[in-house]
């Protein structure tokens, strides 16, 4: 019995090594591939209290002691004043590992609570107040990065939220200049998997605090978007990554946005189009057949053969 016991506990501590790695690698992918640290930021770490965010700390933690360049963390909480909302929680959380932190008390509750209309989404006002918050405190305060803890399936389910009720082609991206371009808002968990986050929270034990203001909200259009990419997940594997391959291989010419392609000006040309949207034909694809004799003898200048095919040049 006791063979078997440690046996399962070492099982458990090599996965969660193994997850720790690639939840580490895919982290360590998205800094590099969008340039979100450089030597010298001040990081300003957003925890909510959940699963992602603490991850988000924990392993960029862990990047820090191994980075080829120096950067500060320091993690900020926006209590909104949602009733039950236990306030020890995280300080105690963040004094225990050294990190050093701010919470910021506002109000937000109240104001969500007055301005939204009963059985409506809170989310948009609730996130827009926020978002507001933490980027004053991060300008006046001298931070230049501001580290949020959207993964891979958040980005997904704003793409496909988006789609089908924003009419527009957009998710969340990995590095994003604010509107008033005076904060650099980073997502490192970008390549990571939800479910991957889900295991090594628990794993490591992290204090959760609910969201009640969220939670309490039932079939959210986020929720039932979710819960369809869960769905796609188990029964299609590969399919969200294919999906989030295609974030990162966008070819504006085969969509419609005028703002992005100049369709206007496009025209017939001679010059046959060498691109990835039109794989290179092999050889014998592309050679012509001998014209063909007209019926007074001589060769038609005016039609060639493309794979057997006449095809008139006039």
């Amino acid at each position: 019995m006791l063979d078997s016991t440690a046996a399962r506990s070492d099982k458990e501590r090599i996965n969660l090594i193994k997850l720790a790695k690639r939840l580490r690698r895919g982290v360590g992918e998205a800094i590099q591939d969008y340039n979100m640290i450089e030597h010298g930021d001040r990081v300003l770490v957003c925890l909510s209290g959940g699963k992602d965010s603490y991850t988000m700390l924990d392993i960029l933690r862990s990047l820090q002691q191994s980075a080829p360049v120096e950067f500060e963390l320091f993690a900020v909480n926006l209590d909104q004043k949602q009733p039950g909302f236990p306030e020890h929680v995280l300080p105690d959380y963040l004094r225990s590992i050294g990190v050093p932190f701010e919470i910021i008390e506002q109000d937000t509750y109240s104001v969500v609570q007055r301005v939204v209309a009963e059985g409506k989404t809170t989310c948009s006002l609730c996130s827009r107040l926020r978002r507001g918050i933490l980027y004053t405190y991060a300008h006046t305060h001298g931070f230049n990065k501001i580290a949020l803890g959207h993964h891979r399936d958040d980005i997904l389910e704003t793409l496909l939220l988006n789609m089908f009720f924003g009419g527009s082609l957009k998710a969340m991206p990995p590095k994003l200049l604010s509107d008033d371009g005076r904060n650099v808002v980073i997502r490192p968990l970008a390549y990571c998997k939800e479910k991957d986050i889900e295991r090594y929270a628990q794993a490591k034990a992290f204090p959760i605090i609910p969201c009640n203001l969220c939670g309490s909200q039932p079939n959210l259009q986020r929720q039932v978007v979710g819960d369809m990419l869960r769905d796609w997940d188990k029964r299609f594997p590969g399919r969200l990554e294919t999906m989030f391959s295609a974030l990162k291989n966008v070819a504006p010419s085969q969509l419609a946005d005028t703002a992005l392609f100049d369709f206007t000006s496009l025209g017939a040309s001679s010059a046959p189009r060498r691109d990835w949207l039109v794989p290179a034909r092999d050889a014998a694809d592309t050679a012509e057949v001998p014209e063909t004799p007209s019926a007074s003898g001589s060769a038609d200048a005016a039609v060639r053969y493309f794979r057997g095919v006449r095809i008139a040049q006039g």
